[in-house]
């Protein structure tokens, strides 16, 4: 049975009720999902939000522990968070700003090395590190007040899409009208594989082991990574106080290996890797927390509309597109499609509805350039410092060291990181 969210009347599944309606129903309870209806709600439109887990309370995070789910947000996440009325809701002392990044190549070599600095830039910083749980709590306790927003815990099992709409039917045998369907309902979305639109997909073949440390030694407000030979790389974010947040690319059999040592072991693999420059960097590290692994690939949707015929439907998000996380955009990127969704539902003519073709396909025209931008050069990145060549090792360094000395090329690669976002 399907479960309402208890500020919302409940309602008992009953299959002979008449067909509800809404003007938009976002499928999908991650971030981007969540983000997309309370946005949506605030401009007036009557939402619905559908998701299996929506009825489970995402705690507040406390403690000395860190949630395994860390994103970096970049300034462009934090304009849209405060669009959304919710970034001086946030719990501030769980996020750390990056003030510097460090990339490293993979030789070893003193001037093989990326250095982007927030004062250089004159921005305040680069980005935060935080929780996902932290901006989900913050997200879910705005919606419980937007009285334009019903959220039902339940699972889309069939859509209907026509000229006027889409019909979505529920697994406790609801019925739902609306305008305009968001898909924001993740890498593997049924509604993107209902409908029939086509996906680019190609699997790394590496595993992200993802854990938080603390170190002691002061992180310095830096997010460092490394490249290592063989095609491994070693992220580790800036937290609050002396800890960082580790994600490590890897083959699946290393990930498998490295998910089962101990704190003895690990000190070894820091002492070795990088030729030991992450702990002359970070000092000697202590595990707090239990390290996970999960499986990295790149997947573009087609259209980011659909279906071709009749456009009702928008993807956002993972559903559109998921990347290497080696640039630490993927939910940037998904926040994107929902502020520029935003934008242009919050700035269309009087006379079109949600759902317009002209609205939809200026959405995906917007959406498509900066994501199959930032997907390139994130999958030529990754394969680059992959290849084992001689030659391709000394091109890759040498490359991350003329682009360190040449403060034109950095300053637009802030400037891409940024993801400025205008919501005039």
């Amino acid at each position: 049975m399907s479960e309402v969210q208890p500020n919302y009347p409940s309602k008992s599944p009953n299959h002979s009720a008449p067909m509800r309606a809404a003007d938009v129903v976002v499928v999908g309870g991650g971030i981007a999902g969540k983000a997309c209806a309370l946005g949506l709600a605030q401009l007036g439109l009557q939402t619905i939000e559908i998701a299996p887990d929506l009825g489970q309370n995402v705690p507040n995070p406390q403690g000395v522990q860190w949630g395994q789910r860390i994103y970096a947000f970049s300034p462009g996440t934090q304009k849209l968070l405060a669009h959304l009325q919710i970034w001086d809701a946030i719990d501030h002392s769980r996020l750390q700003p990056v003030r510097d990044m460090r990339i490293y190549g993979d030789r070893g070599e003193k001037d093989d090395q990326l250095h982007l600095s927030a004062f250089e830039a004159g921005t305040p910083q680069l980005a935060w590190i935080g929780e996902s749980n932290l901006i989900e709590h913050t997200l879910d306790q705005a919606s419980r007040f937007q009285n334009k927003l019903e959220r039902i815990s339940d699972v889309v099992e069939k859509i209907d899409v026509d000229a006027d709409g889409s019909t979505l039917h529920l697994k406790n045998g609801d019925r739902i009208r609306a305008q305009l369907v968001i898909a924001a309902d993740g890498a593997n979305s049924p509604i993107r594989n209902e409908l029939g639109i086509d996906v680019s997909e190609e699997s790394y073949s590496q595993s992200a082991v993802v854990a938080n440390w603390t170190c002691t030694y002061p992180h310095l407000e830096t997010a460092f990574q490394w490249f290592l030979p063989g095609g491994d790389i070693v992220a580790m974010l800036p937290l609050p106080g002396k800890q960082v947040s580790m994600v490590w690319s890897t083959s699946p059999e290393h990930a498998t290996y490295l998910l089962n040592l101990n704190q003895d072991q690990w000190r070894d693999q820091f002492s070795t890797i990088a030729n030991g420059v992450i702990a002359k960097q970070l000092g000697e590290l202590t595990l707090n927390s239990t390290p996970a692994a999960y499986p990295l690939r790149k997947i573009r949707a087609k259209r980011f509309i659909g279906p071709e015929a009749s456009p009702k439907v928008v993807l956002i998000g993972d559903a559109a597109h998921v990347m290497h996380p080696l640039a630490g955009q993927g939910l940037n990127l998904g926040l994107r499609d929902v502020a520029v969704l935003l934008n242009i539902l919050g700035k269309r003519e009087s006379f079109r509805l949600p759902n317009d073709i002209v609205l939809l396909r200026r959405y995906e025209r917007q959406r498509q350039g900066d994501t199959s931008a930032l997907l390139w050069v994130t999958d030529k990145l990754k394969k680059l410092f992959s290849a084992s060549s001689n030659t391709e090792r000394q091109l890759r360094n040498w490359g991350l060291g003329l682009v360190n000395k040449s403060h034109f090329i950095k300053q637009r690669l802030i400037e891409r990181a940024l993801g400025e976002i205008d919501f005039e």
